[in-house]
């Protein structure tokens, strides 16, 4: 009798297991979606924390929805969300992905660092919000930068448009362009080129 009960409360657990598998992957809202992309590189140190849990980040780790990314002194991390978004993330750096559709768009919170944020040429249109605490950037198809820029942040396009929102303005920045927020809820400074030194200034943070 026993030995009965132990096979059928086997059984159960095997059906259940079997029914929680097909759940997940036929639903859209199921765990096995919430993976966001995976990394590429990692320099020095990286990690990401999820439910007050951290794992080390190394090459081809997942990226899930919800995690928090950041990296150590002297530390850089390149991952892919989707299928051609690329996101790049400098020393002392913390990105979340607050929500990302693979292949979609999606919204990520910039919390410290330099990020630079590229998608190739001819890629669809995929809206991309980046929020900080000094604003909000909206992203189409593009190759820029965001980081800090002295005690502001700074804003450089490379490709592409952002429009950049704080402090109740919005501008436009177009290829070889750049804003500075300079505190948070001040608004953004009137785009201008940039000189060659600065750009690689904030380029080479990434490096």
């Amino acid at each position: 009798m026993r030995s009965r009960c132990r096979i059928q409360s086997l059984l159960g657990r095997f059906l259940s297991a079997a029914i929680a598998a097909t759940v997940l992957a036929t639903c859209p809202g199921a765990s096995a979606q919430e993976n966001a992309g995976a990394v590429t590189s990692v320099t020095g140190l990286a990690f990401a924390e999820r439910s007050a849990q951290r794992r080390t980040l190394e090459p081809r780790a997942a990226i899930l929805v919800g995690d928090r990314v950041g990296t150590g002194p002297a530390s850089r991390v390149s991952m892919l969300l989707g299928r051609d978004t690329a996101l790049r993330l400098g020393e002392r750096g913390n990105v979340v992905i607050d929500r990302f559709l693979v292949n979609a768009g999606g919204e990520i919170a910039l919390e410290s660092g330099p990020l630079m944020f590229d998608r190739p040429d001819g890629s669809p249109p995929q809206p991309v919000r980046i929020r900080s605490p000094y604003g909000l950037i909206a992203v189409r198809g593009t190759r820029f930068f965001a980081g800090p820029d002295d005690n502001a942040l700074g804003i450089f396009v490379e490709r592409g448009e952002v429009a950049v929102t704080a402090g109740g303005r919005t501008v436009r920045v177009g290829a070889g362009l750049g804003t500075t927020i300079p505190s948070p809820g001040a608004p953004p400074e009137p785009v201008k080129q940039w000189k060659q030194p600065r750009i690689m200034k904030l380029f080479g943070s990434l490096r």
